[in-house]
């Protein structure tokens, strides 16, 4: 059976298809601005309804389409009721004169009658007493003036109380630093000379004071606020788009910043008795900078923060409760918000804001997922993509998440929001641990088991919630096993359960663990965890079990030095005798605070006689905090002063200017980078000129010996003198850091053997045929670290 084709379905307006875009995403000013001037051109009330009611309720408090709504419904007597409704619903809480001033105008015209003067006066007190601090609300003032004057009256007394009530408006206008107050000045001289020049002569004297306080104070807000107003005049339909956080942005969120505190320290010297008055203006302040500031949640949070320190906590709740609507998504105004409830012991409503807050951030995941790899169901695929960038971990780092990957930066933020979101649900189980018991935390873990985008940190954070909490101690290495389940090929979260293990003297438990999960990782990978187990061995464990550990090790990594390993059974609270007083660092500590800055230094190890270096594994530098190869103190370890939880992280030596730290595959040859690439962050200490000799038969201790410093005379070695001109020195300082070098990884030994036996040819009889070894820096580095 033959049936028609269906008929096409006519084209959408172009108001339709822009109404779209925006339920899909409402964060685009430039769509608004023309959906609003498409509603307006087709004179459709209801459209043109439809339209600043859905601007409104995404930008709220904007004076400008406040006022186009309005005036739609205040030329027709018919529509003053709706005219009023949305008069009641917007100058509530408003802080825009423009708002205001219309308002006024639509009153006056309505009641314009004599016997309906006390409703303007009425009107007037009403506004001013919202916006009457308002520096542009000078207009306001000098109009409700003129329109006191224009008030008749028919006895002495009336003309009394008309006078007094006009010196009263004048008096307050004068003192506040309004865009027009000089002119209000010089009318309030005129006005009282008039009366009586007697009393005018006492009452500017009594005023004057206060009134050059608000010029000089005119002067500074104006040098504050015209930059803030700069790229968006206040007279154009502005609407605040997402922030970028680039330098624009953040230069303006500064003097945002510096203009309210300068608010909040009370220029104008109001006194303590006025303190309503200095509270207006401020909350006034506060409530123009969010409308223009809606999406920095930090400009929220000082509101808060001013409000509930001056004792206004429903308006401080406001704050929050409005941010959080304009940034569902911020964990700063969350924070604050759910504090401000425990603080209540509103417990129902905090559930129901974290609730509401993980289900944004996790739309957020699954959005950021689909631009990332497609839409991956599969919870699985989601932790396989977090494996494959997860790189080698620093288990000093605080962050519970895995290294990001430079090379799919997508990847990387996706990673990173997952790290975040897992902080949620780790502060949503503190607050039910804490105001409703161990109970409630467990059920808030238990919701998160079965998120697919809980990270490892939560497993963690309930361990250890279980441990400090719970009376069955049992509970926690349960909850780190089921993590191993999940995450066991996260090399971070095994650190931690390993050190969380050792922490509370569960040698056998630890032992398995490592045992069991030690050859799952790569060796580049792995170190970390051979670390940790050496140091409790170190600490902890006999001797012969040390040496058991340290013979397998050295399978794994074959090009440590003995001396690592020795140095390392001897450290203790960061205390490294071998490489303070055998290897020459604490000398080098005090050459340096002698002034030996960083130029000086490369220039004097450049400057030494350079020697042609024996062929030999490149071995570690057992003395770099950072590196993955280094040892890590006691001090680090349980019990000790280091990073993390229960002494997990690696240990750290207080060293001035320690190189940064980098990945693993580019460590195994030593110092890669030499000593002209790291001269931005370390500074190679002088030695004797014995350690950087071919010859390392030295009498007196040898090469890492205090004594035989001496060159032999037979000698065969030609040394040469080489320095870095200074601009070569400065050139040298701006090099990046040795970590963001990517590219391939070169022995040194070879490398700079094919430097000594290059031959480049020359045209100059006066230059040399072959080009001088390279600078003793590069050997004197090699040797620091070699293998004895």
């Amino acid at each position: 059976m033959r049936t028609d084709p269906p008929a096409s379905m006519p084209p959408q307006s172009e108001y339709d298809l822009f109404t779209e875009q925006l339920k899909e995403n409402p964060h685009q000013p430039e769509i608004w601005r023309r959906l609003v001037d498409i509603a307006e051109s087709s004179g459709d009330i209801s459209k043109i309804s439809a339209t600043y009611d859905a601007l409104l309720k995404q930008y709220p408090n904007t004076a400008k389409a406040q006022i186009q709504y309005l005036s739609h419904f205040t030329s027709n007597e018919e529509t003053f009721q709706k005219a009023e409704t949305l008069f009641m619903k917007f100058l509530k809480g408003s802080p825009c004169v423009e708002l205001w001033s219309f308002y006024l105008t639509y009153v006056r015209r309505l009641n314009s009658a004599p016997a309906q003067r006390d409703i303007v006066r009425k009107s007037y007190e009403f506004a001013l007493s919202h916006i009457g601090q308002d520096k542009d609300s000078g207009a306001i003032w000098h109009d409700y003036i003129q329109f006191l004057k224009a008030g008749e009256t028919t006895t002495t007394w009336e003309e009394q109380q008309k006078m007094d009530s006009l010196r009263k408006v004048y008096h307050r206008a004068v003192q506040i630093p309004l865009d027009n107050v000089e002119r209000l000045w010089q009318d309030l001289e005129s006005f009282e000379t008039n009366l009586n020049r007697i009393t005018a002569k006492k009452f500017m004297a009594d005023l004057s004071p206060a009134h050059m306080q608000a010029r000089t104070v005119y002067r500074q807000l104006t040098n504050h606020i015209n930059p803030l107003y700069a790229l968006h005049p206040p007279q154009e339909l502005y609407i605040p788009s997402l922030p970028k956080f680039d330098g624009v942005e953040r230069a303006l969120v500064g003097k945002w910043k510096a203009y309210l505190k300068w608010e909040e320290g009370n220029p104008l010297e109001i006194e303590d008795k006025d303190k309503a008055t200095l509270t207006t203006r401020i909350m006034g302040v506060y409530r123009k900078a969010v409308i223009r500031m809606r999406y920095y949640t930090e400009i929220w949070f000082m509101a808060y923060t001013w409000a509930n320190s001056v004792g206004k906590h429903d308006d401080a709740i406001g704050f929050l409760k409005a941010g959080l609507e304009a940034n569902p998504s911020s964990y700063l105004l969350t924070f604050a918000y759910v504090e401000a409830l425990e603080v209540k012991k509103e417990f129902a409503e905090i559930h129901a804001v974290y609730e509401k807050f993980l289900a944004v951030l996790q739309t957020n995941l699954d959005t950021l997922e689909k631009a990332t790899n497609g839409n991956t169901a599969n919870p699985s695929a989601v932790n396989a993509s977090v494996a494959n960038i997860s790189a080698e971990q620093n288990s000093q780092n605080t962050s519970y998440s895995s290294s990001s990957s430079d090379d799919n930066p997508k990847v990387s933020e996706l990673q990173k929001h997952r790290t975040e979101y897992g902080l949620a649900w780790i502060m949503y189980m503190r607050f039910a641990r804490r105001s409703e018991g161990v109970k409630s935390s467990r059920t808030v873990f238990g919701k998160a088991r079965k998120d697919r985008w809980t990270p490892w940190g939560v497993f963690e954070a309930a361990a250890l919630m279980e441990y400090h909490s719970s009376d069955d101690k049992t509970v926690a290495s349960r909850v780190f096993e089921k993590g191993m389940e999940i995450y066991g090929y996260e090399i971070e979260f095994v650190q931690r359960y390993l050190g969380f293990l050792i922490s509370i003297n569960d040698e056998n438990n630890a032992r398995a663990l490592f045992e069991r999960v030690i050859s799952s990782f790569p060796p580049e990978k792995a170190r970390p965890l051979w670390e940790r187990w050496a140091r409790y061995e170190y600490q902890y464990g006999d001797l012969e079990a040390a040496l058991k550990l340290e013979k397998r090790m050295a399978d794994v990594y074959p090009t440590d030095p003995p001396i690592k390993r020795l140095a390392q059974r001897h450290i203790y609270l960061g205390t490294d005798a071998i490489a303070d007083r055998d290897l020459g660092f604490a000398y080098a500590r005090q050459s340096r605070a002698n002034g030996v800055g960083r130029t000086e230094t490369v220039q004097s190890i450049s400057s030494q006689p350079l020697s042609q270096p024996t062929k030999r594994p490149a071995s570690p530098d057992y003395r770099n905090p950072k590196r993955e190869d280094a040892p890590n103190p006691p001090g680090g370890g349980a019990g000790a002063g280091g990073r993390g939880d229960y002494g997990v992280g690696t240990h750290k030596r207080a060293r001035a200017g320690s190189p940064a730290g980098r990945g693993p595959d580019r460590e195994r040859d030593g110092w890669r980078d030499g000593p002209l690439r790291g001269a931005r962050r370390f500074t190679p200490p002088p030695v004797p000129a014995s350690w950087d000799r071919e010859d390392r038969s030295v009498p007196g201790g040898g090469r890492g010996g205090r004594g035989g410093g001496h060159d032999r005379d037979d000698d065969k070695q030609v040394h040469r003198q080489a320095s870095l001109p200074n601009i070569l020195s400065w050139f040298v300082g701006e090099l990046p850091a040795p970590q963001s070098f990517d590219g391939p990884v070169f022995r040194t030994d070879d490398l700079m053997n094919l430097f000594r036996n290059a031959v480049i040819p020359s045209t100059s009889a006066s230059r040399p045929k072959s080009p001088p070894p390279p600078p003793r820096g590069k050997t004197y580095l090699k040797t620091l670290y070699s293998d004895f």
